[in-house]
């Protein structure tokens, strides 16, 4: 039987739900300006499942259509790079999509538990995976919009890395509007940055 303790999760409010699509939800595990993320079950597994707010989505088409781009580059990206995608549904309102729930730390929490910057040797090795895993997407010609710190987990098994906000380099770079950047500009990839394409999904 799976153990909640442990988990990070918070008690589920009254407002939220308590099924997603057919995942059992059993705690909050966080919220942001685009969904909220819950501790599931699927299939006997810890699963973060993820839920776009109904304000977020209501009914832009096109950003629909991006997500929907999305949910398919995410069960493209390779096991040792990330969560692997378990299960979504594009055409719920609001749409969801889960992830294997990964149990760790991020690496924002690593250097704020630290009080500063951490040792040379704990560096390197995480420079080391983080650019293994990366390099596994750039592989598939994919980039990953958002880098950040607290998108980095550190956990029993290594270090791995979360909530891909992720493109086909070659061709998905007109499916957002105009003019509009989508990731954390000091984080995203080079080619997010500067809107170019590039021959390869290597970044430089």
């Amino acid at each position: 039987m799976l153990e909640l303790d442990g988990s990070g999760a918070e008690p589920l409010e009254d407002g939220d739900p308590r099924w997603i699509g057919p995942v059992p939800l059993i705690g909050r595990l966080g919220s942001g300006g685009m969904g909220r993320v819950y501790l599931g079950v699927h299939e006997g597994r810890y699963a973060a499942v993820k839920q776009l707010l109904p304000s977020v989505v209501a009914e832009d088409e096109d950003f629909l259509r991006r997500f929907g781009h999305e949910l398919d580059n995410l069960g493209r990206l390779p096991a040792e790079a990330t969560a692997p995608l378990l299960a979504g549904d594009r055409e719920a309102r609001p749409p969801w999509f889960a992830t294997a729930y990964v149990p760790g730390i991020t690496l924002t929490e690593a250097l704020e538990a630290n009080g500063g910057p951490l040792p040379a040797e704990a560096l390197w090795l995480i420079l080391r995976e983080a650019a293994k895993g990366l390099a596994a997407v750039h592989a598939l010609e994919m980039v990953h919009r958002d880098l950040k710190p607290s998108n980095v987990m550190l956990t029993l098994d290594g270090l791995t890395l979360i909530d891909f906000g992720v493109a086909r380099a070659a061709e998905q770079s007109q499916l957002t509007r105009t003019g509009m950047v989508v990731g954390t500009p000091a984080y995203m990839s080079p080619e997010q940055a500067s809107g170019k394409r590039a021959s390869s999904g290597v970044v430089d």
